[in-house]
Order: structure tokens, then C-alpha cells, then sequence
């Protein structure tokens, strides 16, 4: 399985969006000015919703600015001398994930010089036995060193501690899901943008392994790969990138020891929390410098199949946001680009939620003209086929052309998906926040290796 960005899909949906933009951008700035001169029957909330879509044409334009890193001859001899540790910390896994996981690792175009394997006390491991023999023999066969630790369970967080405390020559640590396959260039993808000392960590793309197992999976493929390709693609153009996937992502060692500590023994209000390590990581790093994505970089993971599976992991990614917000407020200096980012962020969140209120659920209880119902549903959706097209912009192995336009074209289920579920479970992991409980989503095998 493999994946490549494709330029001249690149270029397509850069121009469709920015034609896009401008017309509405007139049709808005013509509502806006109707309303501060008095003109019209302007809505109420016209300037408000100008607003919210001049934030999101910002967005989609900078994240149309993002380019891969590209290294020079002379770069690339220095990163390939940096000794990277691959960390895998496994609880639960299909056996044949782990070992679909382990084998896409050794078959890299640029090894990394360990992958350590943390079994964090995992209670289901029928089939772990055979993985280990296999992999402790083939790494070395391919100049890989191998390393298969098991510990009792302790979370997330001390199954990557217990592989950093015994590799102090790390460069850098390569973050692995063990649910995840990743792409054969991943590792030297990665590690380029580390030619520029002032980077950090470095995001990748992940996608769902399992994108055609369901239609849940199909529509979470086109949102989440949508989302890093728009959102985090904004924010590493100013080289703030704030959240890193754990399935692929890279950090200069030396921050996550400097840290270890921290990393280890984090709470909020007085309780311990196991999750949000992958945002807890980045914001080590965004402390020290910049922190960026690397569009080329993929990994192909396993996404849950049942909606109880989704929601559980998407309600435990909205509680650690919200708890990570109260450490970027406190602790990214003001000054940073970053921080005021994340201002703006949470106050568009916000107006959002407030506007899908009034204008979706009070203003038609109140007042309900049919003839607005089409403007009501078909705005956000014409958004999202704007965001969602950079979904087009990657090409697939395993997938054809016209699968891929099959999957864009369930851009409405996402929109909606997003604007209802996904929002309300957002503000209830705010709401409920200082729930935090076991690092991983599964108490046993829940999505398997087909």
C-alpha cells in the first residue's frame, strides 16, 4: 500500500477552492455592507457569519501554502546519520496488525537504527508469540536492531517511557501505532524537515487502513485525512502545528527526555491524565521551536468500524483538547504566533456553535420559512465540499479514481456527521473533562487485520 501527493490535483482544487472563495467572498462583502448602511432586510447575524467564512478562506488559502520539506545532497548525508528509535507501545492488538505494523517498519527506504515493541501488559495476545519470534529474527536480517519489552499495564505514556530510558543514543523518536501500517517512504519523509535545526516534530498523513471495511470507515477516511490536509496544513505554514497523530509522527529526542517527567506525571485539577499523549508531545515541542507536517509522510491505520468504537475515541481526543488548550494558554508565550492561533481557534469554535444554534434550531423554531431550508443545509455543505476536495489531492494504491470521487462525493454524510455528532460530542468532553481514564480505547481486539 502506498500513497503520493499528485501536483496537478494539487493545483485543480487550489483553483476551484480560490474561485470559490472570491465569488462568495463578493456575495458576503455586498450582505455586509447592505447591513452597515442600512440597505435591505439583511439578517442579524450577516456580519457574525462574514466573519466565520473570511476566518475559513484564510485557512483554506494558507493551508494551500504548505509545501513539503525538500532536502539538498548535503542535508540529506546529515539526516542520514541521525539514529532514530522507533517506538511501539502495544495493549490489545490483532496479532496480524502487529505484525502488518512491524513488517511495513523494517521494509522502509531509510531504516531507523532500533524499533522497540512495548507490550503494555496486554491481557489478549493470542498469536503475540509468533509476531515476536518473527520479528526479533527479520529486523536484524535487514540491519534493523530489535527490541520486544512487556511490561504490566501502565499506560501509553510508560510503555514509550520504558523504551526511552533505554536508548540514550536516540536522535529522534519515530511514534508508531501498533495499528498502523506505514507507507514505505514514511520514515524518510519524516525525517527531512529535520534539516532545518529550528523544526522540532514533524506531523505525517494518516488514513484508514481499513477505509473499505464500512461506510463509517469510508466517510471518517474523507473527514480526518480532509481535516490534517486543511487545519493542520494552515498551522504548519507558520510551523505551529499543535496536535502530531500518533499512528507517524517524529521528535528530536532530547525534548521527550528533557520532559519525561512532565510527560509522565501530568494531571488536571488533581487527576492523572493517560491520554492526549501525541498533543502533550507536540507541545513539548512547540515550546522549543517550530512544529510542522510533512505532506508526503503517510501511515494507514485501523479506524473503528462501529459507531460506539468512534465515538469512545472521539469524545477521549475532545476531553485531552480541551485539557491541552489550558496548557498552550499557560504556557506558549503570548507573543507566539501559537498562541494567539489558538485563541482565535476556540472563539471560532465557538461563534460556530452559537450560529448552528441560532440559525439551525432557534430561527426555524421561531420563525420557519421553508424557502431558507435549502440555504440552511446547502451552505455548509458547498464548505465542505471545499474542505473535503483536498481529500482528492493524495493518490492510493489500493484505491482507484472513481472510488476515491465516490468517497468525496460523501462529503453531505460527513458535513452532517460533523455539525451534529462530532459538535456535540465535542462540548461534552468539555463539559466532562476531568473524566480521564485507561490510555487506550479497547479492552480487548475491536477492529481486526482483514
Amino acid at each position: 500500500m502506498t500513497a503520493r501527493l499528485v501536483k496537478g490535483r494539487h493545483l485543480f482544487a487550489a483553483a476551484v477552492v480560490l474561485a470559490a472563495a472570491a465569488a462568495w467572498m463578493a456575495h458576503h462583502a455586498l450582505a455586509v455592507l447592505g447591513v452597515v448602511q442600512g440597505a435591505g432586510s439583511g439578517h442579524g447575524l450577516t456580519v457574525a457569519y462574514a466573519a466565520m467564512f473570511l476566518l475559513l478562506v484564510v485557512q483554506f488559502g494558507a493551508a494551500y501554502l504548505e509545501r513539503p520539506a525538500v532536502i539538498e545532497p548535503d542535508s540529506q548525508a546529515t539526516l542520514d546519520d541521525l539514529h532514530v528509535v522507533a517506538l511501539v507501545p502495544a495493549y490489545n492488538e490483532d496479532a496480524k496488525a502487529l505484525r502488518a505494523c512491524l513488517e511495513s517498519m523494517i521494509f522502509q527506504t531509510r531504516k531507523p537504527q532500533l524499533i522497540y515493541v512495548v507490550d503494555d501488559g496486554s491481557k489478549h495476545t493470542e498469536g503475540y508469540q509468533a509476531v515476536k519470534r518473527w520479528f526479533l529474527d527479520a529486523a536484524p536480517v535487514h540491519g534493523i536492531g530489535a527490541a520486544w519489552y512487556i511490561q504490566s499495564n501502565a499506560g501509553k505514556r510508560h510503555a514509550q517511557a520504558a523504551a526511552i530510558r533505554s536508548t540514550p543514543d536516540a536522535d529522534i523518536y519515530w511514534t508508531v501505532d501498533s495499528d498502523t501500517i506505514s507507507d514505505p517512504d514514511a520514515l524518510a519523509e519524516l525525517l527531512k524537515p529535520f534539516a532545518n535545526p529550528q523544526v522540532q516534530s514533524v506531523a505525517g498523513i494518516v488514513m484508514a487502513a481499513n477505509v473499505k471495511s464500512s461506510f463509517l470507515t469510508r466517510f471518517t477516511d474523507l473527514w480526518f485525512v480532509a481535516g490534517q490536509l486543511t487545519d493542520r496544513s494552515s498551522l504548519s505554514v507558520v510551523g505551529s502545528v499543535w496536535v502530531n497523530s500518533g499512528p507517524i509522527a517524529a521528535y528530536r529526542a532530547d525534548i521527550i527526555r528533557e520532559n519525561l517527567k512532565s510527560y509522565l506525571t501530568e494531571t488536571f485539577f488533581g487527576r492523572r491524565v493517560p491520554f492526549s499523549d501525541d498533543s502533550m508531545l507536540t507541545l513539548f515541542a512547540m515550546l522549543r521551536g517550530r512544529t510542522v507536517q510533512q505532506p508526503t509522510a503517510f501511515a494507514y491505520s485501523l479506524m473503528p468500524e462501529k459507531i460506539n468504537h468512534f465515538t469512545r475515541m472521539f469524545l477521549r481526543w475532545m476531553r485531552g483538547s480541551f485539557i491541552r488548550s489550558w496548557w498552550r494558554v499557560r504556557y506558549l508565550p503570548v507573543g507566539r504566533v501559537a498562541w494567539w492561533l489558538h485563541l482565535v481557534r476556540w472563539a471560532q469554535s465557538v461563534a460556530a456553535t452559537i450560529l448552528f444554534v441560532a440559525v439551525m434550531i432557534v430561527g426555524p423554531a421561531v420563525d420557519f420559512r421553508a424557502e431558507a431550508l435549502p440555504w440552511m443545509l446547502g451552505v455548509p455543505i458547498v464548505v465542505g465540499y471545499a474542505q473535503t476536495l483536498r481529500y482528492m489531492t493524495i493518490r492510493r494504491s489500493d484505491q482507484s479514481t472513481l472510488y476515491q470521487w465516490g468517497t468525496w462525493a460523501l462529503t453531505p454524510v460527513s458535513v452532517l456527521f460533523a455539525l451534529v455528532v462530532l459538535r456535540a460530542i465535542r462540548w461534552y468532553g468539555v463539559a466532562t473533562c476531568w473524566k480521564t481514564g485507561s490510555w487506550g480505547t479497547r479492552q480487548s481486539v475491536e477492529v481486526s487485520m482483514t
